[in-house]
């Protein structure tokens, strides 16, 4: 679990206050805090030594050497990226968001032209569809005599659709 950034007195958290004080980065308010805390609460003195013991042996670790080269590439690179933001190139990260919106643009435009097409364009087995009931009683309907017959049929209620048990 993450430690808050700061405590219930909108101080920082005490690990960081005993870094500050290390380093002699306190008030002179705080410092007598961590000083009267230190001498009362053991823990706090195994902590602060424990830090000690870590800035002692940071201290022991050789020193990275930077040359030139390091400095004028860093330099170099800062230049890059300032005259990138004067010209108004974009960097990378924009290029990519610029790439999506595209995308998006793309994929809203094909799900428009598919939904015009679909509500527009005729359903070419509509017609075949619709006249389906008539098609699978083509049979019966051709061993009728007239269409007068049908209708006396249809109007006695031989016709109606009953309910599927499906």
């Amino acid at each position: 679990m993450n430690e808050p950034t700061t405590e219930p007195g909108g101080q920082p958290p005490f690990q960081e206050q005993l870094t500050a004080y290390l380093d002699g980065e306190l008030d002179s308010t705080t410092s007598l805090e961590i000083e009267r805390r230190l001498a009362a609460e053991p823990g706090v003195q195994q902590t602060l030594k424990q830090f000690q013991q870590t800035w002692d042996l940071l201290d022991q670790l050789p020193r990275a050497e930077i040359d030139a080269r390091f400095t004028r590439s860093t330099v170099e690179m800062i230049a890059v990226a300032a005259e990138a933001d004067a010209s108004g190139e974009r960097s990378p990260a924009a290029g990519r968001w610029r790439f999506m919106r595209q995308a998006a643009g793309l994929l809203a435009a094909a799900a428009a032209g598919f939904l015009m097409v679909r509500l527009l364009w005729p359903e070419p087995n509509g017609p075949l569809l619709r006249d389906l009931p008539v098609l699978e009683n083509l049979e019966a309907y051709r061993q009728t005599p007239d269409l007068e017959f049908l209708k006396q049929l249809n109007k006695s209620g031989l016709f109606a659709e009953e309910p599927s048990n499906e």
